[in-house]
């Protein structure tokens, strides 16, 4: 009899990335489509179906072989439903019901959450987490996202909407305006938008000196890359945002553990590849701010499964929530 196999989506604004696994969470097969959008994206389900179909019969497998699909998409999740709350980078309002549609359209059971709960999740098993089972995942990327695992369980809250690490406010009087309509949230400083910003705003002050700066003067603009590239080359003013975003990562990420004191803190997204030039700092900050008995006991580490931590969390959702509800 053939291997039952679970399938992972991780949809995103741009790519849906879909792989097979095995039960015990290896990738067997992965790959990735573009996410159409047009159409308020009324056609991702039927391009995830498809694209289903089309590995499955490239590799000569029925979905009597699959046991289900886990999904992780952007937005809060209805958990009773299976429902979107609101997409809006995806056309998605109203509490767009991603699991009826794309069961549907699949004819297969499926699961769903938040894609930062999913990166979380897969941190857990395959990743950083190394087993822990009280973690706290933070995705720096263009924005900030994040999942809270407790007692290997993510929490969801009231409306879906738990782990929001990125709208924690500064304590910045004057905060920059942020997406969700606040003012002065932890992803307007430490996601790669506002590392840019804050650097910017150094540039243009007169006078300024140093290779971020040269970089500024010739190209225009700057990247996160330059801030953390030029940082540990003893850049002045990089050296200074950085000292900026480390002191309210760290405070913002001592407040969360001082409040859940998990075993674990990853962090993980495309800023998270500055590595130790970052890390260092957001460490002392943390150190500064944490209950002495949250900071012996929490271990903040950087992520280790990249851009597959999303799907690996989707199927273990498939694995530990559709079978087991299953059996």
């Amino acid at each position: 009899m053939a291997e039952k196999w679970l399938i992972g989506v991780d949809l995103g604004g741009t790519t849906i990335k879909i792989a097979f696994f095995n039960f015990y969470g290896e990738v067997l097969h992965k790959w990735e489509i573009p996410t159409d959008v047009s159409n308020e994206g009324k056609n991702i389900t039927t391009d995830i179906a498809k694209a289903i179909d089309g590995k499955l019969d490239e590799l000569g497998r029925t979905k009597s072989n699959i046991l289900g699909i886990g999904i992780g998409a952007p937005g809060p999740v209805n958990l009773n439903t299976g429902g979107i709350y609101e997409a809006v980078n995806l056309g998605w309002k109203n509490e767009y019901p991603l699991q009826d549609l794309l069961e549907v359209e699949t004819s297969l059971p499926v699961a769903v959450d938040n894609d930062a709960n999913c990166a979380a999740l897969g941190e857990m098993w395959k990743g950083a987490g190394n087993g822990a089972k009280d973690i706290v995942c933070v995705t720096l990327g263009t924005g900030v996202g994040g999942g809270v695992i407790t007692n290997g369980e993510i929490v969801h809250g009231k409306s879906g909407a738990a782990g929001e690490i990125g709208h924690i406010t500064s304590i910045a009087e004057d905060g920059a305006p942020c997406n969700c309509g606040k003012t002065g949230c932890l992803e307007t400083i430490a996601s790669a938008t506002g590392i840019v910003r804050l650097a910017l705003e150094e540039l243009k002050i007169g006078g300024q000196k140093g290779q971020l700066s040269t970089i500024y003067q010739q190209a225009g603009q700057v990247t996160a890359k330059d801030v953390f590239d030029t940082a540990r080359e003893g850049d002045e003013i990089a050296l200074k945002v950085i000292e900026t975003v480390a002191f309210h990562l760290g405070l913002g990420l001592a407040n969360i553990a001082n409040l859940l004191n998990p075993e674990k803190i990853v962090i993980g997204g495309g800023v998270s590849k500055a590595g130790s030039v970052l890390l260092d700092p957001v460490k002392e900050r943390f150190l500064q701010f944490s209950f002495p008995r949250v900071a012996q006991s929490t271990d903040i580490a950087l992520a280790t499964l990249g851009n597959d931590a999303g799907v690996i969390g989707a199927a273990w959702i498939v694995k530990n929530k559709v079978v087991k509800s299953e059996t």
